[in-house]
C-alpha cells in the first residue's frame, strides 16, 4: 500500500518505482518516448486514483447542477463506482467503508457554480539564501522534509499566502521573486486529492529561524549536496529549484498536455 505523508496543509503520497513523473530542470515535465502501438499495460495505482477522483468530481458537479431525479440517481451510482475503485486501491472491500466515502462526497455537493468540483490550490515557497542553500521544514507529524507549503487561503493572493506560510512555519521573512512551477499534485504523485501546487521562488529579507511549535519538528538551511532525509519529491523539483536559486533563467516548470489523457505511458501520467 502507498505510504501517505502530510506536509503543510497538503498531502505527499510517494508512488512506487516506475510510477513517478520525470521532470527536466527547465520548462515542462520531460516526456518519455512514444509507446503508441505497444501492448496496453495494466493501469497503475496512480492512474486508478486519478480516475476515481475524476469520476467523483464529474458526478458531484452533475449533482450540483441537475434537477432531474433520474440524473441524480445516475450520478450517485457513478459515485459508488468511484468509491469502489478507491477501496480497491486501498485493498479494502468493506461495504461500509465504500458507503462512507460516498456519503462524504455527497456531503460536499453544492448547487450551481459553487458546486462545480475543481482541484484545490496549494502554494509552496522555495527560499534560497546567498550561499545557495534552500530553506526546508521537517513536518512534525511525518518527519518528512520539504520547502514551506500550505493550502491557499481565501482573501489572500497566492504570493501573500507564500509570505505568510514561510513566516509562520520558519520565522523567516521573505519577498516573492517569481513563480517557478505549477504542478498537478495527483499527476505528480504528490497527493490523494486533486490539487494544483503553485511554487514561488523567494528571497529572505529578515527574521530568525524558529520552527512552528505544532506543525514543524525542525527548520534549517541546506546545500544541494547536504539535503536531509527523508525528502518529499526532491527528484521532481530538486534540479529545477536549485537552478532558480543559483539565478539561472529557468522557465516555469509544468506538466505538458498529453496526447492520451487517461491511458498511455505511466511515466507521463
Amino acid at each position: 500500500m502507498t505510504t501517505v505523508f502530510e506536509y503543510g496543509h497538503a498531502t505527499f503520497c510517494p508512488m512506487a518505482d516506475g510510477e513517478r513523473d520525470r521532470c527536466g530542470s527547465v520548462g515542462s515535465v520531460e516526456p518519455t518516448p512514444s509507446t503508441e502501438g505497444a501492448p496496453a499495460e495494466a493501469p497503475t495505482l496512480k492512474q486508478l486514483l486519478r480516475w476515481s477522483e475524476a469520476l467523483a468530481g464529474i458526478a458531484r458537479t452533475g449533482l450540483g447542477f441537475t434537477e432531474s431525479l433520474y440524473e441524480q440517481e445516475r450520478f450517485e451510482e457513478v459515485l459508488h463506482v468511484a468509491a469502489d475503485i478507491r477501496a480497491a486501491i486501498d485493498g479494502n472491500d468493506a461495504t461500509q467503508d465504500i458507503d462512507g466515502v460516498v456519503h462524504e462526497w455527497l456531503g460536499s455537493v453544492g448547487k450551481g457554480v459553487p458546486g462545480y468540483v475543481t482541484p484545490k490550490v496549494a502554494v509552496g515557497a522555495v527560499v534560497g539564501n546567498d550561499a545557495g542553500e534552500i530553506l526546508l521544514v521537517q513536518r512534525a507529524d511525518s518527519g518528512v522534509w520539504l520547502y514551506p507549503t500550505g493550502w491557499a487561503d481565501v482573501g489572500y493572493s497566492a504570493p501573500e499566502v507564500v509570505v505568510k506560510e514561510v513566516k509562520e512555519e520558519t520565522g523567516i521573512e521573505v519577498e516573492v521573486v517569481r513563480l517557478i512551477a505549477v504542478l498537478d499534485g495527483m499527476r505528480a504523485g504528490m497527493g490523494r486529492i486533486p490539487f494544483y501546487s503553485l511554487i514561488f521562488q523567494c528571497h529572505p529579507i529578515g527574521g530568525e529561524l524558529q520552527a512552528h511549535p505544532l506543525e514543524c519538528a525542525d527548520v534549517g538551511w541546506f546545500a544541494p549536496n547536504a539535503l536531509p532525509f527523508p525528502m518529499a519529491g526532491v527528484e521532481l523539483w530538486g534540479d529545477h529549484v536549485f537552478a532558480a536559486i543559483r539565478g539561472e533563467p529557468v522557465e516555469v516548470l509544468y506538466h505538458p498536455v498529453r496526447k492520451h489523457v487517461w491511458r498511455g505511458d505511466p511515466e507521463t501520467v
